[in-house]
């Protein structure tokens, strides 16, 4: 009989339909009293034992999570692809951006010749040919004053020996004669074989260097070329990728670059013909050997080398002279001082006065940035790129006449402003209008 009493109650408890005790039934909802929550006496008196509270939460990632993954490593990627191809394609970059700028340099004369009804091809092949042929005359005419200038340092070795021992003797009291030096040419004969030896042994490498060297010129000579006839052509192509509004703009900045570059050149094309006509009078005057190979050197490396070639130019003449006659060289010397001053104070600011109004200082930190961009090349590209980019913002950037500030200074008209003292912003009876206004009519409260 128990049993099934106990059976009974087990399946009253296990019934799907009944709910355990102390459990809240299904739509309804707890009390306020307490009565149903855990802990809470029953009616018996005796506490109601707390149940554990089991919460399950499923933690899933946000959709958008992997594609940030995803686009975050696909850039990754993208940036070190790109910088990979900059790093290989660095060489083909620098001739691509040396190209353009001799092609905006030449492309004035060109420009000039279509006008005057040549084809613009045969204009720039002209043009070509004229660059070409002065570079051969002044290479050729350096390496014959080389050779000129070796022929003879071989011929007059033993005398420069004995006068070169005579003077040391003179000058620091020594008792030299032609056999110490005669020693001493053979230890360093020896040292200078050394180094011979070792530039043979590297032979191959400088001929691959100088292969290399004479690839890029010419790639750079095929890439002026095709700029410089195909100009209209490229600068349409370029156009025509961008909006009407912005095609404005990329015109205007190519103008600029043709005018900046193109005046830079020619202006120190006409300053280096100056100077190389007056060193050679001068040159000729005092009788120095290869005077117009020396001309020609003090001329085109004193324009065309930004910020050192002053003092390349000038070193070579004064060398050349105090080999043949030190007092020539002290001469020379004083002339391409005196010269140097003519021509930063007189013929400078007028010539490049319309083509390339630069501060020394911005010219300066123009070089110093270029060739720590890109080495030399950078250093030569250096100042037509910045004037350049100082036309462009001149003619987008506005600019306000500034005004005198009261202290004294004379204004455009010639009076001069009246003197505010450091007590100024005190009220001042002289002056009514630094008072604080009183109304009249307001009436005194106190």
């Amino acid at each position: 009989m128990a049993d099934n009493e106990t059976d009974a109650n087990t399946a009253e408890e296990s019934s799907p339909g009944t709910a355990p005790p102390g459990a809240i039934p299904v739509g309804s909802t707890p009390t306020d009293d307490g009565a149903d929550r855990p802990g809470a006496p029953l009616a018996g008196g005796s506490a109601r034992p707390r149940r554990a509270v089991r919460t399950e939460v499923d933690i899933a990632p946000p959709p958008w999570l992997l594609r940030v993954f995803l686009l975050g490593a696909a850039t990754i990627c993208g940036l070190l692809v790109g910088l990979w191809m900059l790093e290989r394609l660095q060489g083909l970059l620098t001739i691509l951006l040396v190209s353009l700028f001799l092609a905006f340099a030449i492309e004035p004369a060109v420009n000039w010749l279509a006008a005057r009804g040549m084809r613009r091809g045969l204009a720039t092949g002209l043009v070509f040919i004229g660059l070409i042929a002065v570079t051969s005359a002044f290479f050729g005419t350096l390496g014959a004053l080389l050779v000129d200038q070796a022929i003879s340092l071989v011929q007059n070795a033993p005398t420069n020996v004995v006068q070169l021992v005579d003077w040391i003797n003179r000058t620091f009291n020594t008792q030299l004669s032609a056999d110490d030096i005669s020693k001493y040419a053979t230890e360093w004969s020896g040292q200078l074989e050394g180094y011979l030896v070792g530039f043979a042994e590297n032979a191959w490498g400088i001929g691959t260097a100088a292969v290399g060297a004479l690839f890029q010129v010419l790639g750079i000579l095929l890439f002026t070329f095709y700029f410089a006839a195909d100009g209209p052509r490229f600068r349409n192509a370029v156009c025509s990728l961008l909006p009407p509004e912005k095609q404005v703009h990329v015109l205007r900045a190519w103008d600029i670059a043709v005018d900046k570059t193109g005046g830079y050149i020619y202006s120190r094309a006409l300053l280096a013909l100056c100077a190389a006509v007056a060193h050679y009078a001068a040159l000729r005057i005092l009788d120095i050997p290869s005077a117009l190979a020396l001309a020609l050197w003090v001329g085109v490396v004193s324009q065309f080398i930004p910020t050192v070639g002053t003092y390349l130019a000038g070193a070579l003449p004064v060398i050349v002279a105090l080999v043949d006659d030190p007092r020539a060289a002290l001469w020379i010397l004083g002339f391409i001082l005196i010269y140097q001053q003519f021509e930063n104070y007189v013929l400078q600011p007028r010539i490049t006065a319309t083509t390339l109004d630069m501060h020394p200082a911005v010219a300066f930190g123009a070089v110093l940035a270029g060739a720590a961009l890109l080495g030399p090349t950078g250093a030569l590209l250096a100042i037509p790129v910045t004037a350049t980019v100082q036309a462009f913002a001149g003619a987008y950037i506005r600019r306000y006449e500034v005004k005198s500030d009261d202290t004294g200074t004379p204004e455009p008209g010639g009076k001069t402003g009246r003197k505010k003292r450091w007590t100024g912003f005190l009220p001042s009876k002289r002056h009514p209008a630094d008072s604080p206004r009183v109304n009249p009519r307001r009436k005194d409260n106190g």
